[in-house]
């Protein structure tokens, strides 16, 4: 990722937009920080907040005409929140002194005529900039029209301990001033290096200065800038007939600005395209707002109690987007949002050089699922900006090898001689469809596989070939382009030699591959056969029984399968209720992406947030919905996590093609690795066998060790993705070299073997029919000097 590139994720996110009631305070101020800390009844902390871009809040606070309160997001469903009256009633009760902190003192000097806010505020931010500032105010006092309000608004004592604050800072005034004379403006001009205008100034004489027909001074709308080189006017400000405080105090800032950047020679007016009011990009979901009226004070006259004011500050939504957030606990997890996110791959690709393993954790723990896009207004995809970070880690060669290892080794023991196959149906030399039930679905319903191939071809002309293998999803979530494109090169190639026919999955992750990288390959879904030709006379009528349905995030912008299967699934006789996160919004399982291979421990909060009712944390914001009753999956990694997880689920393939007549398929309990290798040889074997070939391979001698475990040690040993094979080669290579060591405490034995980057270790006894297993470990080091 280079510095482009970061921009552009970073402005896809919104996270960090204002929103809106900040965005259109013509001086920006924080309403929503405001808000929160009113809330809490920490009116101290809350003026701090306004006098941080408000010039003399206590006089503001009191005058402000609060267009913030006109695109309140409250105001989008009811009555906006009244951020106007409760910045009253902070400025009455906050003890607070506002202090005016100053930069360096500065010998350039700037004159400022008149006391009218855009004046007063004019000179507030070049004091406040260190310049030397001089105001000329034609009146006796400072002020102009603030003395109008009623006491009751705004009261004279407010007024005076507000405006000496200019002194303090270090301001010169000069009351009673002439301003009328002919060269009044050019004098100053030549004494001062700028000059400020505030055209509410009465009896001006401005005939140095261009004017329009009414006899006003013209100036640029941003920079204030007049005709004459070096003095700015602003502060004739109407807002719907009436004047506007807060808008009379933007002229006067923005002029300040162009005074800075005027006496620095810089550039006036760039850069500053969201200055004034403008509308936040920042998306706040408002759907299932509860109503909240506005608070009516119980004193008109007198205004909100603290109480009042704390219930009325609460309706605040703190407006936020963090949509992707809520519906990932990977995004919850890390406290964070997509441009922090962001930012951190970019600093761990070039500023630590891929070396802080936590943050390539954290780049390989992302599931790849695209629900973050879905549900983000700018479609930004977290897992889009993982993946190329990975494919850089393995560039510069800091991708630690144990992330995606085992996945890899899976991928690869898929497109072996184990299960690899392509074949046109028995006693044909063409095909007019294949068949690619996937890797996955034959490693966890072997026969069901087969029944339904068996359906293909009863009802399909013209002959259905299979092929097996794995399409190479574990290559393409690994960021391992190499072997991606290998494994898809060589599904193209058998899929050219078999003819190119029609392509039938039963893999959600397969066909949107297949979609992806071979466009020209025509793909269709074993359900929409199924819907189309009727179910299967075995199939399973559940009667009438309630599920719902967990489709698999790489279904996400395929609404005709999800359509499909549901109609299949209600003509079992299933009545489904559909869970919060479905359908586009299809939540990950832990096995997309790899997090399950990377994260384990992430693979498995997922899981387990998704299969138990969990009260999560407060600081969470991350929300799933889990129901009572059973789920129907159609993807076999979502059935086989569900289940591990605990949660009942069952695969629709074992309702529409049961082996078992009478047997409850969301009763069937997890399934190792081992298991799932062995059963994806299975079904090569049977097919080679209807063949007339011999589908078995002859078995190593380490093969034939038979394995006794407790179903506790072989879950734990699989948690670890430790297969039974390599357990056997261990103990064989101890039995036959009598490397091992026995304890004298229980008389277990342990030894290890290296096998490529890892070293396992075993714990066993031998028994009479083989070898009890009690515990077996892994790990990435290479044992040396160590004699068994």
């Amino acid at each position: 990722m280079d510095k482009n590139e970061l921009q552009a994720w970073e402005y896809k996110c919104i996270q960090e937009e204002p929103p809106r009631c900040t965005s259109g305070c013509p001086i920006h101020v924080d309403a929503r920080l405001f808000l929160k800390q009113a809330g809490l009844g920490r009116w101290d902390e809350a003026l701090k907040t306004l006098a941080k871009t408000m010039p003399f809040p206590r006089i503001l606070g009191r005058i402000c005409d609060h267009p913030c309160e006109t695109v309140c997001k409250r105001g989008d469903v009811e009555q906006p929140i009244a951020i106007g009256t409760l910045e009253r009633i902070c400025v009455e009760t906050a003890h607070e002194k506002v202090k005016g902190v100053i930069l360096g003192r500065k010998q350039t000097t700037v004159a400022v005529i008149g006391s009218g806010l855009s004046s007063l505020t004019a000179a507030w931010d070049l004091l406040r900039k260190g310049y030397q500032v001089t105001l000329f105010e034609p009146g006796q006092r400072l002020g102009r029209n603030l003395w109008d309000y009623p006491e009751a608004v705004l009261p004279p004592a407010v007024i005076a301990e507000e405006l000496s604050i200019l002194e303090s800072i270090g301001a010169t005034i000069e009351l009673s001033c002439n301003i009328s004379e002919t060269d009044y403006i050019s004098n100053l001009r030549e004494t001062f290096d700028a000059v400020f205008i505030g055209l509410d100034s009465p009896g001006l004489n401005c005939t140095a200065l261009e004017q329009n027909e009414n006899g006003i001074i013209q100036c640029d709308s941003l920079t204030k800038a007049t005709s004459l080189d070096g003095v700015f006017a602003g502060g004739n400000v109407s807002k719907v007939g009436c004047s506007s405080p807060i808008f009379a105090v933007l002229d006067g800032r923005r002029a300040a600005t162009s005074i800075d950047r005027y006496t620095m020679n810089s550039s006036m007016s760039n850069g500053r395209e969201l200055e004034g009011p403008y509308t936040s990009r920042l998306y706040t979901n408002t759907g299932g707002l509860a109503p909240l009226p506005r608070i009516s004070p119980a004193d008109a006259i007198n205004g909100y109690t603290p109480e009042e004011a704390h219930l009325e500050a609460e309706r605040c939504l703190q407006c936020e987007c963090l949509e992707c957030v809520k519906v990932c606990l990977y995004l919850d997890r890390y406290k964070g949002y997509p441009k922090k996110y962001a930012r951190q791959v970019f600093n761990n690709e070039y500023v630590m050089h891929g070396r802080a393993r936590t943050k390539n954790l954290f780049v390989n723990s992302c599931s790849n699922c695209g629900l973050c896009a879905t549900v983000c207004p700018n479609n930004f995809h977290v897992g889009e900006m993982m993946l190329q970070a990975r494919k850089t880690l393995l560039k510069g060669n800091f991708m630690p090898p144990s992330f995606h290892e085992f996945a890899l080794q899976d991928m690869a023991h898929s497109n072996g001689e184990h299960f690899s196959l392509s074949s046109h149906e028995p006693g044909k030399d063409s095909s007019a469809w294949l068949y690619f039930p996937s890797c996955q679905l034959c490693s966890t319903s072997p026969g069901e596989v087969e029944a339904s191939y068996g359906y293909l071809r009863e009802n399909l002309d013209g002959g259905v070939a299979i092929m097996l293998r794995c399409c190479g999803a574990p290559a393409y979530w690994a960021g391992r382009e190499d072997l991606f494109r290998e494994a898809q090169d060589v599904i193209r190639q058998e899929w050219e030699k078999l003819g190119k026919p029609p392509v039938i999955t039963a893999c959600s992750t397969c066909r949107s591959l297949f979609q992806d990288q071979i466009p020209d390959m025509e793909t269709h879904t074993l359900w929409e056969i199924v819907e189309k030709h009727g179910l299967p006379a075995s199939s399973s009528p559940c009667g009438s029984k309630t599920i719902s349905i967990t489709d698999p995030c790489m279904s996400r912008h395929d609404g005709e399968t999800q359509a499909s299967v549901r109609r299949i699934t209600q003509s079992l006789g299933f009545s489904v209720e559909e869970l919060s996160l479905s359908g586009d919004k299809a939540e990950c399982c832990g096995f997309g992406g790899l997090m399950f291979n990377a994260d384990k421990g992430m693979a498995n909060d997922v899981i387990q947030h998704r299969t138990t009712i969990i009260d999560p944390p407060a600081t969470s914001l991350y929300r799933t919905e889990v129901k009572e009753h059973d789920y129907l999956a159609y993807c076999a990694m979502c059935r086989d996590n569900l289940v591990a997880g605990g949660k009942r689920t069952s695969h629709l393939i074992e309702h529409l093609f049961p082996t078992v007549p009478g047997n409850d398929p969301a009763g069937r309990g997890w399934i190792s690795w081992s298991e799932r290798r062995a059963n994806r040889a299975g079904v090569k074997q049977a097919i080679l066998r209807e063949r007339g070939l011999n589908g078995v391979t002859a078995l190593e001698d380490y093969e034939k060790i038979a394995l006794l475990m407790t179903p506790e040690v072989r879950r734990k040993i699989d948690e670890r993705r430790i297969l039974e094979a390599d357990i056997k080669k261990v103990i064989d290579h101890a039995e036959r070299t009598g490397k091992r060591l026995q304890s004298a405490r229980n008389g277990l034995f342990r030894t290890y073997l290296q096998s490529e980057n890892v070293t396992f270790w075993v714990d066993y006894t031998p028994a009479e029919s083989g070898f009890t297993v009690h515990n077996a470990f892994c790990h990435r080091m290479k044992i040396v000097g160590i004699k068994l």
